[in-house]
């Protein structure tokens, strides 16, 4: 495992240490390397899937859904001519739905209005919906093995552990020229791949250090959230298709004007249609 070293912000590597550094993430790379399947691939589809799959969801989550979501819709055009309770259905158990919405629409506009191939450029990727600077920049290195400054949570906790000991409340943008100064030219994409698995195994050995970034934020409890009631009502819908407002409270044990509002957000994010008292899945 890399050994924490001290760094001030704002200071330059030497060419002495980045080569230092590389050396001693890829030799924790050669033993430790995870066996993941969106790894074994350099199918656009396949990656960009993974990539939204994983944007706030442990990968043992993802590996349970990923294998299957692919042989259901193989690449963009089975994806964009699914219908949405179809997508939905395959999404289930991994949360944050709003990510299967906008998978689903990426999968159209890769069909509809670029030929059916992901662009490779980081700027009209991150204008892609669900897609922002973070997925954009992964996507650059993992699908076309550019270099790019991939910045997620893993990443983050090994460059906050090797280079900003001691430091709290240390933003990104410390982060970032660090990012861009160690990044492998020759693989941007294995080196990430090296970096991730690093942070990983970190945070199962050391109290972790992306507590110290400003970005931290622990995640609320799920148990009785909107977010918890968001899932069954798409659970019921995925399952029946429509169902009567006024049969969802006693459901879900929640009141009438709380079902009401989170009804009222799902139709405005594309979920559902509300109409004569009933709510139907688009």
């Amino acid at each position: 495992m890399a050994e924490a070293s001290h760094s001030e912000p704002g200071k330059v590597l030497s060419p002495r240490e980045i080569a230092e550094f590389r050396e001693k993430v890829y030799r924790f790379y050669m033993v430790h390397r995870r066996d993941l399947p969106w790894r074994n691939t350099q199918d656009p589809y396949s990656i960009l899937v993974s990539e939204m799959m994983l944007q706030q969801t442990q990968v043992e989550r993802v590996l349970e859904r990923y294998p299957r979501f692919i042989v259901r819709f193989p690449d963009f055009v089975a994806l964009a001519e699914a219908p949405f309770p179809d997508v939905l259905w395959e999404w289930k158990g991994l949360g944050y739905n709003r990510r299967a919405i906008f998978l689903h629409r990426i999968a159209r506009m890769v069909v509809d209005e670029y030929s059916g191939r992901l662009p490779d450029d980081e700027g009209t990727l991150s204008s892609f919906p669900g897609i922002g600077g973070a997925t954009a920049a992964s996507l650059v290195a993992f699908v076309f093995n550019r270099p790019a400054i991939v910045i997620e949570t893993n990443v983050r906790r090994v460059f906050l552990h090797c280079f900003f000991e001691g430091h709290c409340v240390v933003r990104d943008r410390e982060i970032r020229p660090l990012v861009a100064a160690t990044c492998d030219p020759e693989s941007p994409r294995e080196w990430y791949y090296a970096l991730m698995d690093l942070g990983s195994a970190l945070k199962k050995r050391i109290p972790n250090p992306n507590r110290r970034s400003a970005h931290y934020r622990k995640q609320a409890p799920f148990e009785g959230s909107d977010r918890m009631v968001r899932g069954k009502i798409l659970g019921i819908l995925v399952s029946e298709g429509v169902v009567r407002e006024s049969e969802l409270p006693p459901l879900l044990g929640i009141d009438k004007e709380r079902a009401a509002g989170i009804l009222a957000t799902l139709e405005k994010e594309g979920f559902l249609k509300r109409e004569g008292g009933t709510a139907v899945l688009l």
